[in-house]
């Protein structure tokens, strides 16, 4: 593993307090993929299966936030016009993605380097930015790839536990250590789904420790009426902003997204990964933000069904944290993890439980259909 680090890189890593005995964990990571050495989703669902035996075929899957909608019309045609040319690499597809993207956003091409989702420019993040001196800073509960990532390679993990609104408190996470690498916000965050005001993003990156990068993962960001921060980037601040085209535009098979930020900072992630991107992920990409109403809509149908769920559950007298996204939060009155396997008996998958709130369990919002599956089995199980 350690020759796949080149000299540039290695002196980076000695630089940052990295002994040469982590030369071969980083090359690991950088080499692994999808299948990353350290807690993922894909991990997660594998768990899954292993634990609990196969998945129904007729299972309902509210589990991984993902959009059952799945891509618009206008991704599918692209994408199937392209799949016959699939043998080359098509580039040019890329390059495009970054220019479309970099529109919609107010920034140059320069400032967005497409990926196959979000989650490798977090873990790369990592890796570019945090060491042994340099920590992770993330919400308590939150995402945590970008924790397990700082484990893996030696760096701490600080994590700093959320309002009372359960928006990130970034006063304390700018306090939180002299000098951290990154300063982790998730807007809005998962789990939960809990926005944080864009005049507290602002305030964060203003009053941050000198040098320390915030990471803006913005996966969720369009299911919410909450202002994109891509004007910061577009100031030269120092601030990354994560993409992803698995959630509200539903192509979480198909893998596509991006990081948007200064190109210096940009070039400090690029080196701790490589490859060509799926065609199709770019072309549908492309496609579905020429949709000019799609985000819209799509946050209305979903907002509907969330809306349609909190106010049967009200009726019901049964607890959870409202959100402004495709998840939220319930309150299983004992272990969360036994309402997981309790549900999973009565064919719905249901996310996970957070160790800062051991008694309650993530839900993803499906169609009006799974969500009314969810009721009847719901209803059961809190019996």
């Amino acid at each position: 593993m350690k020759q796949l680090l080149n000299p540039e890189m290695q002196e980076n890593l000695l630089d940052r307090g990295f002994n040469r005995r982590s030369f071969g964990r980083v090359a690991a990571m950088i080499t692994a993929g999808a299948s990353l050495p350290f807690y993922n989703e894909a991990a997660l669902a594998q768990g899954l299966s292993a634990m609990r035996g196969p998945i129904p075929a007729d299972a309902v899957r509210i589990n991984a936030n993902e959009n059952p909608l799945g891509p618009c019309d206008a991704a599918v045609e692209a994408m199937s016009s392209v799949l016959k040319k699939g043998g080359r690499y098509l580039y040019e597809h890329t390059f495009e993605f970054a220019k479309v993207q970099g529109d919609v956003d107010g920034v140059k091409p320069n400032y967005v380097v497409p990926y196959d989702g979000s989650s490798a420019p977090l873990h790369q993040a990592v890796i570019a930015f945090c060491s042994k001196d340099k920590p992770f800073v993330m919400a308590d509960p939150g995402y945590e790839a970008g924790g397990r990532a700082a484990d893996f390679i030696g760096a701490k993990t600080i994590k700093v536990p959320l309002n009372k609104d359960y928006s990130h408190d970034v006063k304390a996470m700018a306090s939180a250590h002299g000098s951290p690498g990154l300063i982790y916000v998730c807007n809005p965050n998962n789990p939960g789904g809990w926005p944080t005001k864009k005049s507290d993003i602002e305030w964060l990156v203003a009053n941050k420790p000198a040098g320390s990068i915030i990471l803006l993962d913005e996966a969720y960001i369009h299911l919410t009426k909450e202002q994109v921060s891509s004007d910061l980037v577009a100031q030269d601040k120092d601030v990354v902003i994560l993409r992803t085209f698995s959630k509200l535009y539903g192509m979480a098979g198909l893998r596509a997204g991006a990081a948007i930020g200064r190109p210096d900072l940009l070039a400090k992630i690029q080196p701790w990964g490589a490859g060509a991107l799926p065609v199709t992920g770019m072309v549908g990409a492309i496609a579905s933000l020429k949709e000019k109403n799609l985000v819209a809509d799509r946050r209305k149908i979903i907002g509907d069904v969330r809306t349609d769920l909190f106010s049967w559950m009200t009726k019901k007298n049964y607890k959870f944290i409202p959100s402004e996204s495709n998840n939220f939060m319930v309150a299983t009155n004992g272990p969360g993890q036994k309402f997981v396997t309790a549900m999973f008996e009565q064919k719905i998958l249901v996310g996970r439980v957070w160790s800062a709130m051991p008694n309650h369990v993530r839900i993803s919002v499906g169609t009006r259909e799974e969500m009314e599956k969810f009721k009847v089995a719901f209803e059961k199980v809190m019996a």
